[in-house]
């Protein structure tokens, strides 16, 4: 992996000293915040390639500090905690994260973790700029969903799971086959994460969220998306 500048967040200094050292010493540079307040500061004054974000914080907690990044930026964010229930791993992936790593960890396992989200994965097929599902519109060029009387923003992850989905409408995508080309040939097992971000998607996209009519699941295997006959 080429040298990437990672924001380190973690209101620990003994924690941010050992993610210096062991980053550091693998190449890349590291940018230091205490709190979730400083990290934002961080990022208006640094063009950062990655954030790996504690969720145990004063102030600012964790999960809010992520959700605000996620508001105004695509940088990728790695949570690193403590916290190990799946329960927080789900809050994390809504809040926008891209991956989550239980402390403690080794340097190995963190730093294939940070190659992973890195590594770049061929474009798909470029779906239509506009989709309309029954009065749902969704801009693939501006990453919003508008629907009647609002309007919400797509997260990085849902946005790459939608844009394959539509360019390979009409397929049944295994599980594997679509954590590997949205988190990176790594993954494969985190089916917990495909459930996450397809359940948000689902919120913003679907007509009826419960009754799905275009993202749709094919038990034991993946997803597909059924595209409409008619969109624009």
């Amino acid at each position: 992996m080429s040298v990437a500048k990672i924001l380190v967040v973690d209101d620990e200094p003994q924690m941010r000293r050992a993610l210096r050292a062991s980053l550091t010493a693998h190449g890349h540079e590291v940018v230091e915040a205490s709190s979730g307040e400083e990290a934002l500061r961080r990022l208006d004054a640094h063009v950062c390639d990655f954030v790996l974000l504690d969720l145990n914080m004063p102030g600012l907690g964790g999960m809010s500090t992520c959700r605000t990044i996620r508001g105004s930026s695509d940088v990728p964010i790695i949570v690193v905690s403590v916290r190990h229930s799946e329960q927080d791993k789900v809050a994390a992936l809504k809040a926008g994260a891209d991956d989550y790593v239980t402390k403690p960890f080794g340097v190995p396992e963190l730093l294939a973790r940070v190659e992973a989200v890195a590594r770049r994965k061929p474009a798909p097929p470029k779906p239509p700029d506009v989709l309309v599902l029954e009065g749902v519109r969704i801009d693939f060029e501006k990453h919003k969903v508008i629907r009647p009387g609002s309007e919400e923003h797509l997260t990085p992850k849902e946005f790459e799971l939608l844009q394959y989905l539509v360019s390979h409408s009409g397929q049944v995508i295994s599980h594997r086959r679509l954590l590997q080309s949205i988190w990176g040939a790594d993954c494969g097992n985190e089916v917990e994460y495909l459930r996450v971000v397809v359940s948000q998607l689902r919120r913003k996209i679907e007509p009826d969220p419960h009754e799905p009519k275009y993202l749709l699941t094919e038990p034991w295997v993946g997803y597909s998306f059924a595209m409409p006959q008619h969109s624009g």
